[in-house]
């Protein structure tokens, strides 16, 4: 890749470059999936994390959990989480926005002071598109979109996956070009 092409991942639409990585280890929990694919998601977050050289720990000293994930049918289900509210501000208006724009995913990202990402949100509603996505391909891409703050125009041409041997996919040596 150029460095040109590198720059436009964390180049966001409004010309503003923004990069960010985790500045501390990931912590995960996923909800709104089966046990089988349970592990499937943890697997794709624990192989992206390690080939970005990154780490993995049971609990985060701070939040307990730091990467939250969830696996839903409707926007119209996340504001009866409990205490999600409290987790995500306008949890309410951002659902109806959502909604209303057809998304089938949204992230949230907290930082610390430094700028490091120190929290995420992962929404995925399971509409006919990602219904037909194979569990490993959509954990994977998951796991790829978590791990850096990219662009909000970062994929919206070229997938960060790649199909490898046998249809499997593969984290994309370069997304664009």
């Amino acid at each position: 890749m150029t460095p040109d092409q590198v720059q436009a991942l964390f180049t966001r639409a409004d010309g503003q470059y923004l990069c960010a990585r985790w500045g501390r280890p990931v912590v995960p929990v996923v909800f709104g999936v089966e046990e089988a694919t349970l592990s499937v998601v943890k697997g794709a977050l624990e192989a992206v994390v390690a080939l970005a050289g990154h780490r993995m720990a049971e609990t985060d000293p701070e939040l307990g959990a730091n990467l939250m994930v969830f696996f839903f049918r409707d926007w119209a289900e996340l504001p009866e989480v409990p205490n999600l509210d409290r987790l995500v501000p306008e949890l309410r208006p951002l659902c109806d926005r959502l909604a209303a724009a057809e998304a089938n995913q949204y992230r949230i990202f907290r930082f610390d002071p430094e700028g490091a990402i120190k929290a995420a949100f992962v929404f995925v509603r399971m509409d006919a598109h990602l219904s037909s996505v194979p569990a490993e391909t959509l954990a994977l891409l998951q796991a790829v979109q978590v791990i850096l703050l990219w662009s909000d125009t970062a994929f919206t041409d070229a997938s960060p996956l790649v199909a490898g041997r046998e249809g499997r996919c593969c984290c994309a040596p370069t997304s664009r070009g």
